[in-house]
């Protein structure tokens, strides 16, 4: 492809999906169903194909030059403030891309079956093609503006998608704070954005795109001072958009909408867009110890604190939604110790096998009737054969069981949270780790084992799920077992393939300014001796024989058979318990009175808490103080209230003139000849 085709290619890969939704949105009553259904998968496979030809392209270059870049037009010119609407693709870009589309292109294939008797199925496609759109803005965006425009977009798009079926009530509510508590997050990311600009702006040459990817890693000290403030401000937002502590709550309510939304949104892409913009952002974090060493506490403590709240969810999609928060805490966790490569290794195996459980998920509500309580399911593997083995896989990568995609970015996360954070921070994940086996365990035994605890009438209804359905799962299935062959790590005999693809991206040197620049401290996000990812300021400026390789590869195989073994324990257990021994699960409920199971099963009463708190403290000063006193009192009753009885009292004192008497209008008229007269009589 020459250079032309290339950026052409490049701009198509975002624009398709918004002309999808375009036509789709503008004739929703009018495109025939298929016609709407084909053009919206339609469009996300060109986009797909267009991502692989440039990955292909990328391949071809020297790791140093795999950068693509597109500048559509200049959006800002003020001075020293430029800004393009432009895209670029990296490594890191690519992988993005090729997760966004290629399993955007299954959950949408996926669609046609799941949605096909409901009366939006038009408008479906048309905010699904936008979420799309708006996703590959994020990813692809050439500057932090263009990240943020599709930030926005996809929070839209959730809106949209989550209270999809708006008639419930529930729905729309579950819409409305996903939107709300993204907005929360989202201030601080703007805050954040304001703290780069006035850092770093007076520091440019007019022309320099301020916020472009590019000048921040080049003009990267320049915000050293300010590198901690605008770490934790960025994070916040990401706290809202992956669903982190204390900005998590809104995505398990956000599984109301549809399955696909729930796979396409909260499994696949959304959820994810924090995790990336941390690791395009590696050369900032890399600058204050303090910034990551906040996202890996609240990335561990996420993954913990939610997989113990799955344990007693009994809505099939809340317990995979916990699971999400979880796998998210994970990603974070690999960020906050330095290791932004393995976190997104994780972030693109879970989109895998996570999109496969959703999925998995909808078929069996499909063949429910729409039940979602796992306690009325039960001894579904006979009913369905292809659903029930693709959940299977789905689960053990999940578990992180070998040889599944889960195993390898799981044991790496864990393994770079022991090396560069500490036993704690491993602790953390590998209790998480073992709580994540149980809790789908759990799942699978109460969907698929037993016998079947459902009313006739949907025992007779169940059935395997259309080809549209299956075919995506099988797909996933097999991405989810060998997703992660390509990041086999060194001490298992692998290359890594993974993160040497995106070595370019995290492969750089900052140097952290003193107050004149004279004197500084050299980070590296590099590679160790066996090509793994170094944390920030250690093994990859180590001298060679500094590390007892032999020793350091025994400990390596030590955790990742630990975790191997704590993984398959927990499956054992939850198979144990709900499978064969219901009675335990029973006494566990009324373990010490019940309430720590009733603690867990209402989520820790974190909603209540902030119900309590914040929401309706915030409803009474709305209600009382700037409604009744501000809106009633100020704003109706003095200026709307209060002109308008001034205008009538004006205008009661001029009609006494206005009476259509012609003699008083000529005794007025001669009186104020009168009296100007004299006037000027007697000052003369």
């Amino acid at each position: 492809m020459d250079t032309h085709a290339v950026e052409t290619a490049l701009r198509w890969i975002v624009l398709v999906p918004l002309c999808g939704a375009a036509v789709n949105g503008l004739l929703v009553r009018r495109m025939p169903r298929r016609a709407a259904g084909l053009l919206g998968c339609g469009t996300v496979a060109v986009s797909f194909v267009l991502s692989v030809r440039l990955f292909m392209r990328l391949l071809d270059l020297a790791p140093a030059e795999r950068v693509l870049e597109d500048t559509v037009a200049t959006w800002v010119a003020m001075g020293r403030l430029t800004i393009d609407i432009g895209f670029v693709m990296d490594p890191l870009g690519a992988v993005m891309a090729l997760v966004v589309t290629g399993v955007g292109l299954l959950i949408h294939i996926y669609s046609l079956g799941y949605m096909a008797h409901d009366e939006g199925f038009n408008r479906f496609f048309a905010y699904m093609n936008l979420f799309i759109f708006a996703m590959l803005t994020l990813v692809l965006g050439e500057n932090l503006v263009m990240l943020f425009v599709g930030w926005e977009g996809v929070g839209l798009c959730s809106y949209l998608l989550i209270s999809f079926w708006f008639g419930d009530e529930a729905n729309a509510a579950a819409g409305k704070k996903a939107f709300i508590v993204n907005r929360v997050g989202d201030f601080g990311f703007l805050l954040g954005m304001l703290v780069i600009g006035v850092t770093l702006l007076p520091h440019l040459a007019p022309g320099e795109g301020l916020f472009s990817f590019q000048t921040l890693a080049e003009h990267a000290p320049l915000l050293a001072p300010a590198a901690t403030l605008i770490g934790l401000l960025l994070f916040f937002g990401a706290t809202g958009k992956s669903a982190q502590i204390p900005l998590y709550i809104w995505l398990p309510d956000a599984m109301a909408g549809p399955t696909p939304v729930s796979a396409l949104i909260h499994a696949a892409t959304m959820v994810t867009a924090g995790v990336y913009m941390i690791a395009r952002l590696n050369f900032v974090y890399v600058l204050s110890p303090t910034a990551m060493l906040v996202v890996a506490i609240v990335g561990g403590a996420t993954a913990l604190f939610a997989a113990t709240i799955a344990l007693t969810q009994n809505d099939i999609k809340k317990v995979l939604a916990y699971s999400t928060v979880s796998q998210l805490g994970y990603m974070m966790l690999a960020c906050g110790v330095g290791a932004f490569g393995v976190g997104i290794f994780h972030l693109m195996t879970h989109a895998f096998f996570k999109a496969l459980l959703f999925l998995g998920s909808g078929s069996v509500i499909h063949a429910m009737s729409d039940e979602q309580d796992m306690r009325l399911m039960g001894g579904l593997r006979r009913k369905m054969p292809l659903t029930w083995p693709t959940f299977v896989v789905g689960t053990l990568a999940l578990a992180g069981v070998f040889p599944f995609a889960g195993f390898f970015s799981k044991d790496e996360i864990l393994w770079k949270a022991f090396s560069g954070g500490g036993v704690w921070l491993w602790l953390l994940g590998f209790l998480g780790a073992g709580l994540t086996a149980f809790y789908m365990m759990r799942l699978v035994s109460l969907t698929f084992l037993g016998r079947n605890r459902a009313s006739e009438d949907v025992k007779h209804h169940i059935h395997e799920s259309p080809a549209t359905m299956t075919a995506p799962l099988v797909i996933l299935a097999v991405l989810s077992l060998a997703g992660g062959w390509i990041g086999i790590p060194h001490f298992m005999g692998g290359s890594n393939h993974f993160e040497h693809w995106l070595e370019p991206v995290f492969h750089h040197e900052v140097v952290v300014a003193g107050d004149h620049g004279a004197h500084g401290t050299s980070h590296d996000i590099g590679h160790d001796a066996h090509g793994e990812t170094a944390t920030a300021g250690h093994a990859a400026h180590a001298p060679a024989g500094g590390h007892d390789h032999a020793a350091e590869e025994a400990m390596e195989w030590t955790l990742a058979s630990a975790s191997l073994a704590w993984a398959l324990l927990g499956l054992l257990l939850g198979w144990w318990v709900y499978a064969k021994r219901a009675s335990i699960a029973e006494r566990w409920q009324s373990l010490a009175g019940g309430v720590p199971y009733r603690v867990l099963l209402n989520k820790y009463y974190v909603d209540e808490a902030y119900e309590a708190s914040l929401i309706r403290p915030g409803h009474a000063l709305s209600e009382k103080v700037l409604w009744k006193s501000v809106d009633v009192g100020l704003i109706d009753g003095l200026m709307v209230n209060g002109s308008a009885l001034a205008v009538a009292i004006l205008s009661s004192v001029l009609r006494l003139f206005q009476n259509g008497s012609l003699r008083f209008y000529v005794y007025v008229f001669s009186t104020g000849l009168f009296v100007f007269m004299l006037y000027f009589t007697l000052s003369a």
